[in-house]
């Protein structure tokens, strides 16, 4: 495994074990340099392929995918075990699927759906990025007909 802090690929497992809902395997590491880093082991039952609303495809990216949910939940106060687990759900849901294709539609309205159970700031902060809202009325427009807000 290579270090993402020096580069370098001598590095050994200091500790390893499953993660809660046993889907990954959690290592910790340590390079040669002094630094410690996690990395995480997960089973691929098959390669997704995602279809972009242009029609262009691109490989199912989990980081990708990760990435977009933390932003959306950065500084929200969930913990990182409960955001790893939702990651997991969606992309177990999209293997469960049985298809190899699957549109970012789908992708999109799955992260809503859950975003908005998890986290109602997060759910609004990604549907501005995943709806594309342009000005100030668009949110307040989609904001309006959610009751999220209401419930709290």
């Amino acid at each position: 495994m290579i270090c993402p802090i020096c580069k370098k690929g001598e590095t050994s497992v200091v500790d390893s074990r499953p993660t809660e809902d046993g889907t990954a395997i959690r290592r910790r590491r340590l390079c040669i340099c002094g630094q410690r880093f996690t990395t995480f082991e997960r089973v691929q039952f098959r390669e997704l392929v995602v279809v972009k609303k242009n029609g262009r495809k691109s490989t199912f990216d989990r980081e990708k995918l990760s990435k977009s949910i933390y932003i959306s939940l950065k500084k929200r106060p969930i913990d990182t075990d409960t955001v790893e687990k939702f990651i997991t759900n969606i992309s177990r849901s999209l293997e469960e699927l049985g298809q190899n294709e699957i549109n970012s539609s789908t992708i999109g309205t799955m992260v809503m759906d859950g975003l908005k159970e998890l986290d109602p700031v997060a759910y609004v902060r990604f549907a501005s990025v995943y709806r594309n809202f342009r000005e100030e009325k668009d949110f307040v427009q989609f904001v309006d007909k959610i009751d999220v807000f209401k419930k709290r």
